[in-house]
């Protein structure tokens, strides 16, 4: 065993790298990989873009942390001041929940809360086998 990949993959135009031991390879989209040297600039430019990526990531989310709970009560205020037999009910109750799940989570709501919650605000029309609907 050699501790790293020996997939081919293409060459960089700048450093023309392969597969070794010294080397790093990035993915560049499935199946095509790139190898580059340690003193490559691409894969220098590659990692200060990852790191600035990141560096976005985390200010952003520092942000959202910080306005978040404002903006949810300001919601959660406007949802409470609205007529209760006004036509959009069932979206401002589906959104008040939404808004809720993801407040009480530190990530993402998960898909299988978005669609319980849809659900019970926007049940599915049952068929009318009589047609005494229409």
């Amino acid at each position: 065993m050699k501790g790293f990949a020996e997939t081919e993959g293409e060459l960089c135009p700048d450093c023309k790298a392969g597969p070794g031991p010294e080397n790093a390879c990035v993915g560049v989209g499935m199946p095509i990989q790139m190898w580059h040297t340690p003193d490559c600039p691409q894969w220098t430019i590659m990692q200060i873009n990852f790191e600035a990526g990141s560096r976005r990531i985390e200010e952003q989310h520092a942000w959202a942390k910080g306005v978040f709970p404002a903006a949810h009560e300001r919601l959660q205020q406007t949802a409470a001041a609205m007529p209760p037999d006004t036509p959009a009910q069932p979206f401002i109750d589906a959104l008040t929940e939404l808004v809720q799940a993801q407040a009480d989570t530190t990530g993402f709501v998960v898909l299988y809360r978005w669609a319980e919650i849809l659900e019970r605000h926007f049940p599915p029309q049952l068929p009318d086998p009589q047609h005494t609907a229409e």
